[in-house]
């Protein structure tokens, strides 16, 4: 990977813990599940004095990551992005106010189809972004296993 490309499908999961660091989220199974939820965690008061630091503000990972899909998409139109049913929650609606529906597709509540349909446009020669939760994409497991990870398919 010197030269900063891979020449093989990855798989990246990110394990996460529901609310760590806000007490209510932890505590409440059914709520606070939000990318951006719509309360705020206080803030300790400084001390009297104390200096402060500039806020540095960091754009959202789902942010970037649409941007960088929309870059690479602009000079690669074979370049496709897929979701199920969480445009914005993946960052995939982004993508789709540049370039439309000719080249993102949203499946509805469908993971295992996501995945499916994913590796059927890789087949065919295109090169499929598929944007799932983690905890969604359990239901696309065996598709990504069978489906994409075992045809070498560059999803």
């Amino acid at each position: 990977h010197e030269d900063g490309t891979l020449q093989k499908p990855v798989f990246l999961h990110v394990k996460t813990q529901k609310g760590k660091g806000y007490l209510p989220a932890q505590n409440a199974s059914d709520k606070l599940h939000a990318v951006a939820p719509k309360f705020n965690i206080p803030k300790p008061t400084p001390p009297p004095g104390a200096p402060t630091e500039p806020k540095v503000v960091k754009p959202p990972l789902t942010k970037v990551f649409a941007e960088s899909l929309v870059r690479e998409a602009e000079v690669d139109d074979k370049i496709v992005a897929i979701t199920a049913a969480m445009p914005g929650g993946t960052g995939i609606s982004i993508f789709e106010k540049r370039f439309g529906p000719q080249r993102t597709f949203d499946v509805g509540i469908a993971e295992q189809h996501a995945v499916t349909f994913a590796a059927g446009l890789a087949a065919g020669g295109l090169k499929p972004f598929c944007a799932i939760y983690s905890t969604f994409l359990q239901r696309g497991y065996d598709q990504l296993v069978h489906d994409v990870a075992l045809q070498k398919l560059p999803v």
